[in-house]
């Protein structure tokens, strides 16, 4: 079970311990219930490929992700019908928590950053103060017009 919670965020954070950063290139294979897509990250040390199915839902949704293979990453990335979405990752520790953050598609007019903190339970998330979030605009948990999958159809699908 994934728990997280999801904002909008105007920039990256200053003065917060950054504990990874990374380029990110995922796209979706299916955006029906249960979604599946694929991920590309590389770090500084190395490119990773998953392939991961994530149940419709807010706060909490079950998500399943497997390690692949790079050339079965690149098979199913012929199987994507638009462009592959792009991130500026970080993670940066934020009291007890990581705080993910994400400048999404860099340059382009559909530009945003988000950030996500993922918790143990949802009584955890649900006492979480959302004033500890550097560059707070708004929290999006529940609005699933600002899932990854509804940026993908609105960006790569019905522009098409």
């Amino acid at each position: 079970m994934e728990i997280e919670r999801r904002f909008i965020v105007s920039a990256f954070p200053e003065g917060l311990e950054v504990l990874r950063r990374a380029e990110v290139k995922q796209g979706y294979i299916s955006t029906g219930d249960p979604e599946s897509r694929i991920r590309w990250t590389k770090d500084e040390y190395k490119a990773t490929y998953k392939l991961a199915f994530k149940t419709d839902g807010t706060l909490a949704r079950e998500e399943v992700e497997f390690d692949i293979s790079e050339e079965n990453y690149m098979q199913l990335k012929r199987l994507l019908k638009g462009e592959m979405i792009s991130k500026d990752y970080r993670v940066y520790q934020l009291g007890n928590y990581h705080l993910e953050v994400c400048k999404v598609d860099e340059g382009r007019v559909t530009e945003y950053m988000y950030a996500e903190i993922e918790f143990e339970s949802i009584e955890e998330a649900q006492a979480f103060d959302v004033a500890e979030i550097p560059h707070l605009v708004k929290e999006v948990t529940e609005d699933r017009s600002y899932n990854m999958k509804k940026y993908w159809e609105r960006t790569r699908i019905k522009n098409k």
